[in-house]
């Protein structure tokens, strides 16, 4: 008879380590604990386990510490990292020091044990076998250096954002980022297309080599060609000399071509033979050139609904294609909204004093559900840090149309029910606005806050940190917790 696989859980937080305990051995497993890094090493090295499951942030020795030790003697152990704060560099980080899976909280109990049950499946496909109970790992730490992660090293990308999406993204990026095939990106406008191609070539091996970036919206078929694959001279009207093109311009680096969905399907095919063959040929010329160049394509367009149609040519789209990235637009993530503006206000005021804004102002761009995205966001803030004039970003100095929306809810002390949950926010959104009700009406005393949510005063500091509330409460938090940062 097959025995339960046994799973290590590895979190500083006790209610986390509890949920999963139970959550999980009602799936079928039984389940082991840890408080820190340190603590599941030790765990590991003992004992094996069928999978591993760790919190990247822990106070004594982090889960990426525990991935990069125990992957030289357990090579084949699934281990899945879980985070409330993402970044496409941790993500970069966490799949090249060999973590079978990068998940965000919050998450389903029911969806990891689905995962497990997939890693595990997969595991037994290859030969490998679960551990009993009995069975020991040999061999004993590498003593590498821990590698030490950095919860505030998340812009480097230009990608901002905490939430299971844009996580989801960040371990999509990186799993891009270590192949060399070419990937198509899609997403609505203003969504950060460009940033996610540039973050896949910054982190790949082309990353010394030229990053090149085209809208083909822009141009003409005739002019398009002429940019990308060059010119002879005299090939067309205009064409004075010969010109080599940003196929040779970006050799052994990467092209990104926005906008595929406008292209016609003349172009398409001049494309095709460039990406099935790697050979390039000027405009008005005999000679075919070698290039090596990746090619991510992006598209605010159902691309593949396209081909289907006959829009699009089907074969293109399927070399395109190898990896897709869907971007997710900023009303399906609307808890990083405040994340969002903290990184626009230091990039406008600069790090040293940088713009801030007043709960009514953060209120209002909560409300408002931006169909410009990202864009739209950065391109408010920038209008609202002109008029600020060095003081506080008000409401007034949003542009109107987002202002209006903050006046139409109605108030969270008149009626705290229908601002919590009025406009059906992601789940993570209710427990940020939870939260924050929740400290309002203990006057921001943690310990109190703790005691009504039913959760420990360390689980409130977390969360606190995660949402960033400590700017939202400056004035009121007390019980000696001034000095916490995150």
């Amino acid at each position: 008879m097959l025995q339960a696989p046994q799973i290590l859980v590895a979190d500083d937080d006790r209610l986390i380590r509890l949920t999963l305990e139970a959550g999980l051995s009602l799936y079928g497993f039984r389940v082991s604990l840890a408080r820190s890094g340190r603590e599941a090493l030790q765990a590991a090295l003992e004992k094996r386990f069928d999978g591993i499951i760790s919190d990247v942030y822990m106070a004594d020795g982090d889960g990426l510490m525990v991935l990069r030790e125990l992957r030289s003697s357990q090579p084949e152990t699934p281990i899945i990292l879980m985070t409330a704060v993402g970044s496409v560099n941790l993500a970069v980080r966490a799949i090249e020091e060999g973590a079978t899976d990068f998940i965000a909280k919050p998450f389903e109990v029911e969806a990891l044990a689905d995962l497990l049950h997939r890693h595990l499946r997969a595991r037994v496909e290859t030969g490998a076998r679960p551990h009993s109970p009995e069975e020991e790992a040999g061999g004993s730490p590498s003593g590498a250096c821990p590698l030490v992660a950095n919860e505030d090293d998340f812009s480097g990308s230009g990608l901002i954002g905490r939430s299971p999406a844009m996580v989801k993204t960040y371990k999509l990026i990186a799993h891009a980022a270590r192949i060399d095939a070419t990937v198509l990106i899609t997403g609505e406008s203003g969504a950060g297309k460009e940033l996610a191609a540039r973050a896949i070539h910054d982190f790949s091996a082309r990353r010394d080599k030229p990053f090149i970036a085209i809208n083909c919206s822009g141009l003409t078929d005739t002019l398009l060609e002429a940019e990308l694959f060059g010119h002879a001279k005299g090939a067309f009207t205009g064409a004075i000399g010969e010109r080599a093109g940003l196929f040779e311009a970006a050799d052994g680096g990467t092209l990104f071509l926005d906008e595929l969905a406008s292209t016609s399907a003349a172009f398409q095919a001049s494309l095709l033979r460039v990406l099935q063959s790697g050979e390039a040929r000027r405009v008005g010329s005999t000679q075919i050139r070698r290039v090596n160049v990746r090619v991510i394509g992006a598209t605010n367009m159902p691309l593949r609904e396209l081909a289907e149609r006959g829009k699009f040519r089907s074969d293109l789209y399927y070399r395109l294609s190898v990896l897709t990235i869907d971007l997710p637009p900023l009303r399906e993530r609307m808890g990083d909204v405040e994340l969002l503006a903290q990184h626009f206000l230091r990039k406008l005021g600069g790090e040293t004093a940088p713009a801030y804004l007043t709960r009514e102002a953060l209120d209002a761009l909560r409300n408002y559900h931006f169909p410009g995205n990202v864009r739209e966001l950065e391109n408010a803030l920038t209008r609202a840090v002109a008029l600020a004039t060095n003081g506080p970003v008000t409401l007034d100095c949003l542009p109107p149309h987002i202002a209006e929306t903050n006046r139409k809810q109605t108030p969270l002390t008149d009626d705290p029910m229908r601002s919590l949950a009025g406009d059906w926010p992601s789940l993570d959104e209710l427990q940020r606005r939870y939260l924050a009700l929740a400290l309002e009406k203990n006057q921001g005393n943690r310990q109190r806050t703790a005691d009504l949510l039913g959760i420990t005063r360390r689980t409130i500091q977390r969360l606190i940190a995660r949402y960033n509330l400590n700017a939202l409460n400056e004035a009121e938090i007390i019980d000696g917790d001034h000095d916490f940062k995150q």
